[in-house]
């Protein structure tokens, strides 16, 4: 079982627009809402694949009661902690060329009674795992060290730790040695203060993480594939896309692809990458289920192009 915590989930709205004229009234040619939040996003499609998912969040206000509802109709089992504030919604609008623009709400602020029972309710639940993915942003009320604090109480009780945030939160929980992050390319500059611009400038920021705590990091690097790079090396991953309908949610999709394979090693790596190309070729935040992955499609090594420049530099 995989136990997801997301500190500041969300409903998510996505409008499919046939242009984005400022300033005029438009009309959405298609419209859906999910669930989201990337740890909830994580549940979302490890549920897909036929797994079970606890995904255990902050929710309030008839926000995060609609919330719950959601999940459960995509056989999540929610463990929601109760708090004051009202979940947020977020809006991304998306046009016809996979254009994303995304509106994202700051979210309600958290007590220390309200963090306390976050804990408290993966404490309760983390004996029963075979991983915990801690995922996105903190809310306002949290500080930068929580999720050091729940990996080191997550460690203490027997569970492995997959964690996907950045910036400050990041630095700080490398120290109490998650088993994995998974930052993109622009995390991994930010982690380690310098800017990239090839891969294997990724790779060795990847390595500098290593030597700082994390015991594996899984990077995405956007349509140049994916790093993995952990005690026994670095593989490299890629698969083919004919075409991104919309990339919200794409990193969530690879890491839930990568721990329902076992979280360590080129399968893992594998399934994580066809994860992360289905769910580019899928429209909003849609998760993808085993008949739309294409393993075939997959190539992993371990003979990296080092001197492959970045279809996206990180600054």
């Amino acid at each position: 079982m995989i136990l997801t915590v997301t500190p500041n989930p969300s409903l998510d709205r996505t409008y499919e627009l046939p242009a984005l004229t400022r300033g005029a009234v438009l009309r959405a040619t298609a419209d859906r809402v999910d669930p989201g939040g990337k740890g909830i996003n994580v549940s979302r499609a490890v549920a897909a694949a036929g797994h079970r998912t606890v995904a255990i969040a902050p929710l309030g206000g008839p926000e995060g009661a609609l919330l719950a509802r959601l999940l459960g109709e995509h056989g999540i089992e929610a463990a929601g902690v109760p708090i004051a504030g009202s979940t947020r919604i977020n809006v991304t609008l998306v046009e016809p060329d996979g254009t994303l623009t995304k509106v994202n709400a700051a979210g309600p602020e958290i007590t220390a009674e309200e963090a306390e029972g976050l804990l408290d309710a993966v404490r309760a639940r983390s004996a029963a795992t075979d991983w915990i993915a801690c995922c996105g942003s903190l809310p306002r009320g949290l500080p930068p060290e929580w999720y050091a604090e729940l990996v080191a109480r997550s460690h203490r009780a027997g569970a492995r730790i997959a964690l996907d945030t950045s910036g400050a939160a990041l630095v700080a929980a490398l120290r109490e040695r998650p088993d994995v992050i998974k930052p993109n390319a622009e995390e991994l500059a930010e982690a380690v203060g310098r800017p990239l611009a090839t891969v294997g400038e990724a790779v060795k920021a990847a390595e500098e993480l290593r030597a700082r705590g994390a015991r594996c990091v899984l990077a995405s690097l956007g349509a140049d594939g994916q790093l993995l790079v952990d005690g026994s090396g670095a593989h490299f991953g890629r698969a083919r896309v004919d075409a991104v309908r919309s990339n919200v949610g794409a990193g969530d999709a690879s890491l839930a692809g990568f721990l329902a394979a076992g979280g360590t090693g080129p399968a893992a790596l594998a399934a994580a990458v066809a994860h992360g190309a289905a769910a580019v070729q899928l429209p909003g935040s849609v998760m993808p289920t085993p008949a739309d992955l294409d393993l075939s499609s997959v190539t992993t090594t371990t003979d990296i192009p080092m001197d492959r420049a970045l279809t996206e530099p990180a600054p």
